[in-house]
């Protein structure tokens, strides 16, 4: 790879660094937790678990909605880094005015949660749209791993900073540690757009084909190519198919992301226990990530991600019958080995099947299979949770989505697939 490539996936790798912060402390550690203890005042445990839920399900509902359209956009305008730049100052913004506004209720936290959620999962569309900007085919499957290592060390150094804020508040000079999580939830947004800087720096905008529409058509031109788009899905039966699997799996392991806290709070783990095995989980996925992406190299990202697949299978129905802290940490352990390689590898595999010419407007389709999934898998947790009284039984409707993912994916023929996509960039670019 020559210097200037690596110069540029390591500053696209970085951003991983930059967002994973929100990703990790602010929307699975301490905002679940901050949550949970302001709302638990006013409702029981298992309808704070709900609303919970049904929150994250609203956040990704509007991401769904946006997602491909701030794709296409961004093939139209051949400008990723720009919108990408939006997404981050306001999502930025969102986590440190919850700092800001400590005397805002839970209604509040919610809404501020969701605004920074949107940001956050938005300017995910545009930073996987820049994998092959930065990665020729071969490399794409190593380096895509690489960002989700760095992710999680990134991830992890904050999350451990976090700890000790928590656990010993006033050696910060703060009065307790409802304070210290809002204060490190606030450090969340600082650290995004610090390290976000290397990307808008040195990561070039990947080719598109040149546009011709006039900005003041460009919302029904886009509408139109969306709609396009969707109706020749079916020419490209292998893309279709992977999206469909990914939306399947992603479902099981996005709930499991976004609800493990508010779980383990509703059964009574305490909140250093809860902190500390998602620390854990940080710090081995680093290395599982990478693994994942060697193993990759000598098996095929289909098989590697199938191992992942089946291994939460496992996590799921190990989860209904956790009750104790180190139950949790067990199961954390077995996270952290099949997360990030998972979601790294299955990146790659999507940027391989689809045409460069539409980068930007298929990554906003994936996003939508990833946000889709977690919109109905929190919803469903929340549902169940609020039937039965308990968080228990609502973990057991992850397990369908994971045998079901697992099996759509075996019928992938990505060397079909990753032919077909470069066809249709050829015939558009003789088309040109």
């Amino acid at each position: 790879m020559p210097s200037d490539r690596r110069a540029a996936a390591r500053a696209w790798c970085l951003y991983d660094w930059a967002n994973s912060g929100f990703a990790t402390s602010a929307t699975t550690a301490l905002l679940p937790t901050l949550f949970t203890q302001i709302a638990s005042r006013e409702v029981a445990p298992h309808v704070a678990t709900a609303y919970w839920g049904y929150a994250s399900a609203a956040a990704l509902a509007i991401t769904v909605l946006i997602g491909p359209f701030i794709g296409a956009v961004a093939d139209h305008l051949r400008g990723r880094k720009p919108l990408l730049l939006a997404c981050v100052i306001t999502g930025a913004l969102a986590t440190v005015l919850i700092a800001a506004l400590p005397g805002a209720g839970w209604g509040g936290l919610l809404g501020l949660f969701a605004i920074g959620f949107v940001a956050f999962a938005s300017g995910n569309v545009l930073y996987d749209s820049l994998l092959p900007a930065v990665a020729s085919p071969e490399e794409m499957h190593r380096v895509s791993a690489r960002g989700f290592a760095y992710g999680y060390i990134g991830g992890g150094v904050l999350l451990a900073f976090h700890l000790l804020l928590i656990l010993m508040p006033e050696r910060f000079g703060l009065p307790d540690a409802t304070a210290a999580m809002r204060l490190a939830i606030g450090t969340v947004g600082l650290w995004w757009l610090g390290f976000s800087i290397p990307l808008f720096r040195s990561v070039p905008e990947p080719w598109s084909a040149p546009v011709r529409t006039p900005l003041g058509q460009m919302a029904g031109t886009v509408s139109r190519q969306l709609w396009h788009t969707l109706l020749h899905l079916r020419r490209q039966p292998d893309l279709f198919r992977f999206l469909v699997a990914f939306w399947l799996y992603s479902d099981g392991i996005g709930t499991i992301m976004k609800m493990a806290v508010v779980y383990g709070r509703e059964l009574g783990i305490d909140r250093g226990s809860l902190i500390g095995a998602l620390l854990m989980v940080q710090i081995l996925a680093a290395p599982a990530s990478i693994a994942f992406g060697r193993l990759a190299h000598r098996w095929g990202p289909q098989r590697a991600v199938l191992i992942g697949l089946v291994g939460y299978m496992g996590i799921t129905v190990l989860g209904f019958f956790l009750s104790r802290p180190w139950h949790f940490w067990a199961l954390s352990g077995l996270v952290a080995l099949f997360q990030g390689g998972t979601q790294a590898l299955s990146r790659s595999m999507f940027a391989s099947l689809v045409p460069r010419d539409r980068v930007g407007e298929m990554f906003g389709f994936y996003s939508v299979s990833e946000k889709l999934a977690g919109v109905i898998g929190p919803l469903l947790f929340g549902l169940v949770a609020q039937a039965t009284g308990e968080g228990r039984l609502a973990v057991l409707t992850l397990l369908p989505f994971f045998v079901a993912g697992s099996w759509l994916l075996m019928t992938v023929n990505l060397a079909r697939g990753a032919t077909r996509a470069a066809g249709h960039e050829a015939s558009a670019g003789a088309g040109c």
